[in-house]
């Protein structure tokens, strides 16, 4: 289970900065709203997945609120799951 919460972790990050630093530029700057509909819509998926495991490890893994607050907290902060895989998982 950390094993494929380490992927999710990985792949939502990488939604959520190609969100702020692709998808939103392309709308704001260049008049393209494409990209965040999609990206957008991918990341939330990736997001809620992403959340829902935690709550699942949570649990299996009898993680202190304190862990569980900070690796939650992460998924919103651009490169926060970058550094919670690296030191928590």
């Amino acid at each position: 289970m950390i094993k494929f919460f380490k992927i999710i972790a990985l792949i939502e990050g990488i939604s959520l900065l190609a969100l702020l630093f692709f998808a939103m530029p392309m709308k704001y700057l260049f008049g393209n709203p494409m990209f965040v509909k999609h990206i957008g819509m991918a990341h939330g998926l990736l997001f809620i997945l992403y959340i829902a495991l935690a709550i699942l490890l949570k649990i299996e893994q009898k993680w202190d609120m304190k862990k569980f607050g900070i690796i939650c907290l992460a998924s919103i902060v651009p490169f926060g799951t970058f550094y919670i895989e690296k030191k928590y998982l």
